[in-house]
């Protein structure tokens, strides 16, 4: 599975969902073998050994072959809660969802196979625009689900390098529920460890601060960029830059990220929220 890469409708990365580590390895294994080139139907049956979780994953075969059956069978009963249509097709219905509708699991060779649910297919084929696309090897070797779902939310802004999340959304795409309702909790063991391995097995590094609604912490604030780039050093000497400077940040095409962030419609990437915004701005001088 080298060089593999995992397409998602960014619907989809922004639905509400729960899979464990083990069920999220073997999804994105088979989102990953969906070929560009040619339609998606829900009868295509998808494979994964626990060999080649193995090797993705650096785990020793005998975890596998012990994690894969019992994640497959838990993977028949997840469900999915998506509020956008894929491609830019808006907002929709409440579309309540499975993952999968048929497993197979090969118990002589250690395998799993899996047909992708009727309603799941448009969100992971045919994707025209507004989809995120990451390396399945970006997160082979992290060892959290909440790092894996982190590092695609991130991905899907990654020419911004920097997203906002309030912390009642974040809870909700998790599903977290009741989990951990103190803030320092939830940072300790949901944002924390997430970001500690996304910056020590992905591409990514990150940084985070968080703000407040009144005397309520209600949002987090991710910093990242590729880690070919340099990282930015923290600094309490550092010169406050201007509110000038701060809206040209992360500008795309002109438009400053304010703008862009402020007039992003849900399940849009920066980029597609960008060239949006531009086409709009340019359609009004041609009308003028």
């Amino acid at each position: 599975m080298k060089d593999a890469q995992v397409y998602k409708a960014n619907a989809l990365v922004e639905a509400s969902y729960r899979l464990s580590l083990y069920e999220q390895r073997v999804v994105l294994a088979c989102i990953a073998q969906v070929r560009r080139d040619e339609p998606l139907t829900d009868q295509k049956l998808y494979r994964i050994s626990a060999q080649e979780i193995a090797d993705m994953s650096g785990t020793q075969i005998g975890t596998a072959y012990q994690n894969l059956k019992s994640a497959s069978e838990r993977l028949f009963e997840r469900r999915v809660t998506l509020h956008t249509a894929p491609n830019g097709g808006g907002k929709t219905k409440v579309l309540l969802t499975r993952w999968v509708q048929t497993v197979e699991y090969d118990e002589g060779e250690g395998a799993v196979s899996l047909r992708f649910g009727t309603d799941m297919v448009p969100y992971l084929s045919q994707l025209t625009e507004q989809f995120t696309r990451y390396a399945l090897a970006d997160i082979a070797k992290m060892t959290s689900a909440h790092a894996v779902r982190l590092y695609e939310t991130l991905a899907q802004w990654r020419g911004a390098g920097e997203r906002v999340v309030s912390i009642d959304w974040l809870r909700d795409a998790f599903q977290l529920e009741n989990r951990y309702p103190n803030i320092r909790d939830f940072k300790r063991w949901v944002i924390e460890p997430a970001v500690a391995q996304i910056n020590e097995h992905s591409p990514l590094w990150v940084q985070w601060d968080q703000r407040k609604t009144g005397r309520r912490v209600s949002h987090l604030v991710f910093t990242f960029g590729d880690k070919t780039t340099k990282k930015p050093k923290a600094s309490s000497k550092q010169k406050r830059p201007s509110k000038t400077e701060n809206s040209l940040q992360g500008a795309l095409f002109g438009i400053p990220r304010a703008i862009i962030e402020q007039n992003a419609k849900p399940g849009e990437s920066y980029d597609d929220a960008a060239l949006r915004l531009l086409n709009e701005s340019k359609r009004k001088r041609a009308s003028t």
